[in-house]
């Protein structure tokens, strides 16, 4: 993000991690991209309603929140991440640090800016590397065009945006974190919803799968019946 004129770089503390809700329902989401495309304001838009533009590059930080889910409270933990698709001497950490936060998460936001047109590139290879890990296709992943707002800087229109999203079969959206608090709301809630539908769809998966049908009883008749010609073709 741009850093206009700070005296000393501005560091974000971590929200402090909460407990499940009653339920103990918790979502795991996880928000990806290159540096500088506002992930980290994203995620604290979100649990905060603050806009902050001014972060230290990222290096991973968990938040966890109580949020308001269709009538319930859930806690909901979103893994930040640092810009992991870029090159860098500690690269091999750093895709290390990304290949543990997919398999972690449950759900994903892919978001690129519509004024850095390499941001918009890597995020093909994030989804690859995700359905990888994940390849459920139930398994929601939205691909987030950030930073609407800054029109005059555009290189990535939002028709190219749609049409990768139609090419990965993935859900896509512009938005504005600075300017638009409920559109940057909406597509967390929907994650949500979407990861709430699939733990639920796992659970229902899970106790079909123990059912173990009653095996049937054995006709004692019939293999006095098969036993009694067995012997006999053996005297024979």
């Amino acid at each position: 993000m741009r850093r206009p004129g700070m005296s000393q770089p501005f560091l974000l503390a971590p929200i402090a991690e909460l407990a499940p809700g009653p339920t103990g329902t918790r979502l795991r989401l996880a928000v990806l991209g290159a540096r500088g495309v506002g992930k980290s304001a994203m995620i604290v838009r979100f649990l905060t309603k603050r806009f902050i533009g001014d972060y230290e590059p990222n290096t991973g930080n968990l938040y966890s929140r109580l949020v308001h889910l269709e009538g319930d409270h859930v806690a909901v933990q979103i893994q930040d991440t640092p810009g992991c698709i870029q090159m860098q001497e500690d690269c091999v950490q750093v895709l290390d640090s990304l290949s543990r936060c997919v398999k972690w998460a449950e759900g994903f936001l892919l978001v690129y800016s519509i004024t850095d047109y390499s941001s918009y590139q890597s995020v093909q290879p994030l989804y690859q590397h995700i359905r990888k890990v994940h390849p459920d296709a139930r398994t929601p992943i939205i691909i987030v065009g950030n930073k609407a707002d800054l029109l005059h800087a555009r290189q990535v229109q939002a028709t190219e945006g749609l049409q990768l999203a139609n090419e990965l079969g993935s859900l896509f959206l512009e938005t504005s974190t600075s300017d638009d608090f409920q559109g940057v709301c909406d597509v967390f809630q929907y994650l949500c919803k979407e990861v709430s539908k699939l733990q639920r769809a796992g659970t229902m998966d899970r106790r079909r799968s123990s059912i173990i049908p009653r095996p049937k009883s054995p006709n004692m008749q019939d293999l006095k019946r098969r036993f009694k010609q067995a012997l006999s073709s053996k005297v024979k």
